[in-house]
């Protein structure tokens, strides 16, 4: 009998002993031996045919889940209770299934026993991020040779000489990688059993926050001294971050930042079932609110992520729109963390649908495949998409086939893409690139799977997003891309009117028209070959343009909007109170009766214009840009931002609550502006609204016109333009 198996009731005295010695005990060493497998067994919905001669009653739940408890070969793990099916639904009801542990053989003489009952294996769920980056195929060694091997010492630090702990450390060869993490001091050693330094083929370093990932190609490394790398930083791409909030590249891709502030997916439910969601972090704290831990079973288990995957994929669903740090698609939505990972499998997952359909969930987050197939998760999706859950999935990592469920056909498949303007040389991102590459720098990376079940893809690479306990860390993987489609459902089904009048009740006529929609609304990208990209990456101006179609302007009139106008220009120093008034006046006022300044002494015109904050917003170099929260939009002020546009999508700012027009690229003055996103065919043109998106009625037209007369007039006479300008509005 060892230490653990002594019963704790005081009789026996205990003995000091030395850490060493305590390991040493509870250590002992041990035969190994195969683990048995698990299953999941359930009775069959519909009475087995019998074998001839025998007999074979149906089974219920608690039948079959006795039996199994009674079986000395067998560990009963836990139940998973049956569901009925949904009233009016095709899907029949889900059976209850039994986990248990138990040999191969075992279950053989169980289903020869009792062919009434089901019986399939509970795998292992794997994440759809890049554990690695791609290596050279080459066949390993069928024997390793005797006495041959290298170890080789690395040292993490950034340039200003800080040791960076926990980073990952990845060295690949002729045979089997080896991996390991950096300690505090920055120092990790691998050992190499086959391989010199001369066969070494890459080395990759993955540190955990805050830096961008290194690969080098064919190394030249030493075995006699520290292999110094080093990670440049984050904030040196992206200035001012994470003090300074930035949209992704993705986000921006899918026009995202060209979204009105009013369509932020309030009264929407989102599920992320993954390894949970740190709510620590700035970008999580009050976004996610509730959920489940079925690893470990805590309360608060849920919130919690020690393995950085669930957190990063939530903040790009709906990351706080607070200033800083990055912003998500749904800001205002309800977010759920069912927490399956780490050791995730598919009773785990059947679990965490149920408590997504018991929520009324609306959209779930899969960011994890598997290379076999589940018949019994496959249920109990459809279940789900029979209740009105609607499911988005990550196609799967190795670059192979599309994995499980992401085969399935009430689910919404999403590959990866990358843009290759959207990280620096020499991380492992510039290592997933894979030709062709479109003029905008799009490509398909190494790693995605494909194959005609993809139904989109959008942005896997490089992927910038939060991690705990307070970083940030861009990741690849179509884990990464399948939030930021799960981020546009939920904006659809918050704002498009489809979703309040013929689809609006929880069915699964409802999630199918989701998906058409968010299909119907991509642009395509041609990188070669259908099976990578599907119908294109989701673009959230055509996917929202009938709810853009619903706004309109407050009704103004022409003297109102004239005097604001003049109000405008006076406080930006391009009008003085003498000049001129709405009625001839020398002393005009407008804004409740108080008088507008004049030009401020020694304030050029066009400086006063550009201290008023009508400078263009430009992008970012590193493919992200800078901005503040998405706030409300007024109907006054001035400065219209220039075309952005391209396709997919282009580079733009998201203005902060209360900053000047010019800051907003979604608002704009009175007049006629462009289309926000510029894409040709995004919306319909037409008058505009206080937001620059089309109106539903013909809008003051005429007090427009005449107020845009006014304006260039005095723009001209300040020399902000020409005498006969080609476009006198810009």
């Amino acid at each position: 009998m060892t230490n653990n198996d002594k019963p704790k009731d005081g009789s026996e005295e205990p003995r000091p002993a030395s850490p060493r010695g305590r390991q040493a005990s509870r250590q002992a060493p041990q035969p190994v031996e195969s683990r048995p497998r698990r299953y999941m067994v359930a009775a069959l919905p519909q009475p087995h045919p019998a074998a001839p001669g025998a007999a074979a009653p149906a089974l219920d739940g608690d039948t079959v889940r006795r039996l199994l408890e009674d079986d000395p070969e067998v560990r009963v793990l836990r139940r998973l209770r049956g569901t009925a099916g949904n009233p009016g639904a095709q899907a029949p009801g889900f059976p209850a299934v039994v986990v248990a542990e138990m040999t191969a053989e075992h279950v053989e003489a169980l289903r020869r026993q009792y062919p009434q009952l089901y019986f399939e294996r509970d795998r292992l769920l794997t994440y759809s991020d890049v554990p690695q980056p791609p290596r050279r195929r080459r066949p390993a060694p069928a024997v390793v040779p005797p006495g041959v091997e290298s170890t080789f010492a690395f040292l993490i630090r950034d340039a200003d000489g800080t040791p960076l702990p926990g980073a990952s450390v990845l060295v690949t060869g002729h045979g089997w990688p080896a991996q390991t993490s950096t300690g505090a001091d920055g120092r990790a050693v691998v050992t190499m059993v086959g391989e010199t330094p001369e066969s070494i083929t890459g080395v990759t370093v993955r540190p955990r926050s805050g830096y961008w990932s290194v690969h080098i190609d064919r190394p030249a490394l030493s075995t006699t001294r520290d292999n110094l790398i080093e990670p440049m930083r984050l904030s040196e791409t992206f200035g001012g971050f994470p003090g300074k909030q930035v949209f992704g590249w993705g986000q921006q891709a899918m026009n995202l930042d060209r979204l009105p502030p009013t369509l932020r997916g309030a009264g929407v439910r989102i599920a992320i079932i993954d390894s949970g969601a740190d709510v620590r972090h700035p970008d999580l704290r009050d976004r996610v609110r509730a959920g489940v831990d079925l690893v470990g079973g805590a309360p608060d288990g849920w919130s919690v992520d020690a393995a950085y995957h669930g957190s990063h994929c939530a903040a790009v669903v709906s990351g706080a729109d607070d200033g800083r740090g990055v912003v998500g698609f749904a800001v205002e939505a309800e977010v759920h963390a069912c927490k399956i990972f780490p050791g995730g499998r598919f009773s785990d997952l059947i679990e965490a649908l149920d408590y997504c359909i018991e929520q009324r969930i609306d959209v779930v987050n899969l960011s994890l495949a598997s290379r076999h197939q589940s018949p019994l998760v496959a249920a109990k999706i459809e279940q789900a998409r029979e209740a009105g859950v609607a499911c988005v999935v990550a196609a799967g990592n190795d670059g192979g086939p599309v994995g499980f469920p992401g085969i399935l056909s009430g689910v919404l498949t999403v590959a990866a893409v990358g843009k290759a303007d959207a990280f620096p040389p020499g991380t492992a991102h510039e290592a997933e690139i894979r030709g062709p590459v479109t003029g905008d720098g799009y490509f398909s990376p190494r790693f995605t799977c494909h194959g005609p079940e993809i139904d989109v893809c959008a942005p896997g690479v490089a992927v910038l997003s939060a991690v705990p306990p307070d970083g940030y860390a861009a990741l690849d993987g179509t884990s990464m891309a399948a939030p930021h489609v799960a981020g546009l459902a939920a904006l659809v089904l918050a704002h498009h009117g489809d979703f309040r009048g013929p689809f609006s009740g929880r069915d699964a006529r409802r999630v199918d028209h989701l998906f058409h929609i968010i299909r119907s609304s991509c642009v395509p990208l041609n990188l070669g070959d259908l099976h990578r990209t599907g119908a294109g990456m989701p673009n959230a101006l055509r996917a929202l343009a009938p709810a853009l179609a619903q706004i309109t302007p407050e009704p103004i009139e022409a003297g109102t909007l004239l005097g604001q106008l003049t109000a405008e220009m006076t406080g930006a120093g391009l009008l003085a109170s003498a000049d001129w008034g709405p009625g001839g006046d020398s002393g005009h006022t407008v804004h409740g009766g108080q008088a507008g300044p004049g030009v401020q002494p020694g304030m050029a015109p066009q400086a006063a214009a550009y201290s008023a904050g009508t400078t263009a917003n430009g992008p970012v170099p590193g493919g992200l840009v800078t901005g503040g929260p998405r706030g409300r939009a007024t109907a006054t002020g001035g400065g219209v931002p220039p075309d952005q546009g391209g396709a997919p999508g282009g580079a733009g700012t998201r203005g902060k609550r209360g900053g000047t027009a010019a800051a907003r690229p979604y608002a704009t003055g009175p007049g006629g502006s462009r289309t926000p996103g510029g894409a040709a065919g995004d919306v319909p043109a037409g008058p505009r609204t206080a937001n620059g998106t089309p109106t539903a009625g013909p809008g003051p037209v005429g007090g427009e016109q005449a107020a845009m007369a006014w304006l260039t007039e005095e723009m001209r006479a300040a020399g902000l333009l020409g005498e006969d300008p080609a476009d006198p509005v810009e």
